[in-house]
């Protein structure tokens, strides 16, 4: 039996097509069709089996495909489709007759001619029709024919070796460098060796090694994927590739909960190089592009946020030496000023007030409150993260980066055309927290208005505070002194004659509700943790003033009021909550632990507590040991790390005797104020006073009233 494979580059006629598969069929030939059209335009002239449609075909590959095939010339469309299917490949390996039935179809069948060298290739059905006829008349010829072309044409194999070259070359690469391969420590060193080999091109080295840097990573072998990225990049000519690689082993090294100073530097360092040559050669976002990657590595939350020390808080001028030094940082930070100095207060109307935030309000509900109610106070809030325009402005940090180096004008016209309108409106604007909201309402100039910004010490952390332009600011508020310290010492352009005038106000406290007698008769014996959700509260110290308080009097428990750590945040939040929670499924098998959770009744939680604890390695100031404290809890406060080395801390905040260095220092002031109900009521009675007459709103909202509204306080 002889096979004939029609092939269409456009819908063939109904009748020209019956005619020729009538005429094939009485040869004695089967009869297949593949073409370039929808299966239904040749309906009822074959069945439904033997044609192939190539836009069908094409359309299930996903409309990607399909689009890309649409678009090319019809004679190249059909090859295009065909060659990725299969059913018609095999076809035409098994056919003796190829026919291409229109001038769309020659180059397809052409191309299944090189593969089928045994076939007659032909254009039209009559040259199909005697093609067949010389078949059946040569029957022997024929077969000494197809007995010697059994193999494609060289031109083909050629082209499927360099193309199954490739794909096996990559199969065997995915499969030598495979994870599991990395496991064994034969394989991981056979490829670190490979990727550090001489004469390899730079583009090749940099592939080669994320592919091993990955599945060492998958392997387990995490030390060893940072460490081939490492040494891939010290290999590598090109700085570009060289200090992506070094930001990729880096973000790796920090990813796993880990941190390599020296690696951080250099690829710090790396990416501030290139800042500067591309600030130089005018490339602005290619400059905000690396500085982006230096600030991610040098703020990385694992580094200050996710663990109990910081390698910026010791010695702020140190770390942030290698900026400063930095042109593009330098630019990043100049000051642009403002053409007007703030108007005062005005009289014979409301002052104009708005409070702006970047999605945490936490701070605010005080100050809402008391100028929503003042007479002359006319306020307005904007969360700028809830606003459909300013929101992807505030989320853009290359976009900010850039225009802050002097790019990106449609981005100023746009933050411009955004904000003036609350600016025109405002007499006073107070933005709570240095971050997205701050950067924004600084990129252009506020005019007459008066800009009032508070800083928390998460701030002090971050990158934020260095592209907000304080000469825009009139007003920088921190919360405590060792918060100012620190603060000056990170952006030391507060120290210039037209930038903000800091000023140091507790936060705004309405401590009156958790004035109220304790419903435990041993509450003495209960410590208070309120707010757990960060490292840096280092809930594990509390622990082991617990510990202590136990080998002396079993009566002795943790109270957590809050929410648990975000294990989603990094490798380092999992780390240190593993060990947290053995610690607290060992103490509350014992009954030593209470885990209230979140609660929106804080002061009712805080009836059971009768010492409070601030266990943390860096607070700002720490609103929840006074609220605990005014509750009628002994506070015990920890010397907090972050500050240590400052002349101000929380010995200049609170009184020097609710402050403690050590565990055995906390266990020793509980065990000596709590040993009796009234040694505890005369420790704890003063403390609550001294909160109150220090912090509560009724006191601090004058220092909140003499800044935001001047002359109408």
């Amino acid at each position: 039996m002889t096979h004939v494979l029609l092939v269409a580059g456009t819908a063939p006629t109904l009748s020209m097509l019956k005619a020729a598969v009538e005429q094939f069929r009485a040869a004695g030939a089967t009869v297949r069709l593949a073409g370039y059209f929808d299966r239904e335009a040749v309906d009822g002239v074959l069945d439904a089996a033997d044609v192939c449609s190539l836009t069908e075909a094409a359309a299930e590959r996903g409309d990607a495909f399909a689009k890309r095939v649409a678009k090319l010339p019809p004679a190249r469309r059909t090859w295009a489709s065909a060659e990725r299917n299969r059913r018609v490949l095999r076809d035409a390996r098994r056919a003796q007759v190829l026919v291409a039935l229109d001038a769309n179809a020659v180059y397809t069948v052409w191309r299944f001619a090189e593969r089928n060298r045994r076939a007659d290739a032909v254009f039209g059905v009559a040259p199909g029709l005697r093609a067949l006829q010389a078949r059946a008349e040569r029957p022997v010829q024929y077969v000494l024919r197809d007995a010697v072309r059994t193999v494609p044409s060289p031109t083909v194999t050629l082209r499927s070796t360099k193309r199954g070259v490739r794909h096996s070359a990559g199969a065997v690469l995915r499969r030598a460098s495979s994870p599991a391969v990395m496991r064994t420590a034969i394989g991981a060193k056979a490829w670190r060796t490979a990727v550090v080999a001489p004469r390899v091109p730079d583009a090749m080295r940099a592939k080669l090694a994320r592919r091993v840097s990955l599945s060492m990573a998958k392997g387990g072998r995490k030390t060893g994927a940072t460490l081939v990225l490492d040494q891939a990049a010290e290999r590598i000519g090109n700085r570009k590739l060289s200090a992506a690689l070094l930001a990729d082993a880096a973000r790796a090294d920090l990813a796993r909960g880990h941190d390599n100073p020296k690696l951080r530097n250099k690829a710090i360092g790396a990416a501030l190089n290139l800042a500067d040559q591309r600030f130089k050669k005018k490339d602005l976002a290619a400059a905000a592009d690396q500085l982006s990657t230096a600030f991610a590595l040098a703020f990385n939350r694992g580094l200050h946020f996710d663990g109990v020390s910081s390698p910026m808080a010791d010695d702020p001028d140190a770390y942030l030496a290698v900026f400063r030094k930095n042109a593009a940082f330098k630019a990043l930070s100049a000051p642009r000023g403002r053409a007007l100095p703030a108007a005062p207060a005005p009289t014979g109307r409301p002052l104009r007030l708005l409070v702006t935030t970047y999605a945490n309000a936490a701070f605010l509900k005080a100050i809402r409150d008391r100028y929503e109610n003042h007479p002359d106070v006319e306020i307005r809030y904007l969360d700028v993260n809830e606003d459909d325009t300013l929101r992807p402005l505030v989320r853009g940090i290359k976009r900010i980066m850039e225009h802050a180096l002097g790019g990106q004008p449609a981005f100023h016209d746009k933050v411009e055309e955004a904000l003036r309108p609350h600016l025109d409106w405002a007499d006073t604007v107070f933005v709570d927290w240095c971050t997205n909201a701050a950067a924004i309402f600084t990129a252009v100039d506020p005019g007459t208005t008066r800009m009032v910004i508070r800083l928390h010490s998460y701030e002090a952390f971050a990158f934020w505070p260095h592209l907000v332009d304080f000469t825009r600011v009139d007003d920088l508020i921190l919360v405590s002194d060792h918060l100012r310290e620190v603060v000056e010492k990170v952006l030391p352009q507060l120290a210039g004659s037209d930038t903000a005038t800091t000023h140091v106000v507790p936060n705004a406290m309405d401590l009156l509700p958790f004035d109220r007698e304790k419903t435990d008769p041993d509450a003495r014996f209960n410590l208070g943790l309120v707010g757990v959700s960060a490292v840096a509260k280092d809930p594990r110290w509390a622990v082991q003033v617990l510990r202590l308080l136990r080998e002396k009097d079993e009566r002795y428990r943790l109270v957590v009021i809050g929410e648990g750590l975000p294990r989603k945040a990094s490798a380092a939040v999992r780390a240190y909550d593993d060990l947290l929670q053995a610690d607290l499924e060992e103490l509350e098998a014992a009954g030593a632990v209470h885990l209230v959770g979140q609660t929106d009744d804080v002061p009712a939680a805080l009836t059971e507590v009768g010492v409070i604890l601030s266990s943390s390695v860096r607070e700002s100031f720490h609103c929840g040991l006074v609220e605990g404290t005014v509750s009628g809890a002994l506070p015990v406060v920890r010397d907090w790390p972050f500050f240590a080395s400052l002349e101000n801390g929380p010995r200049t905040l609170f009184p020097t005797d609710w402050v403690v260095s050590t565990p055995e220092e906390a266990a020793e002031r509980i065990l000596k104020l709590t040993a009796t109900e009234d040694s505890w009521r005369a420790a704890t009675e003063p403390a609550a006073k001294h909160a109150l007459t220090m912090w509560d709103w009724s006191v601090v909202s004058r220092e909140f009233d003499r800044l935001l509204l001047g002359g109408q306080a």
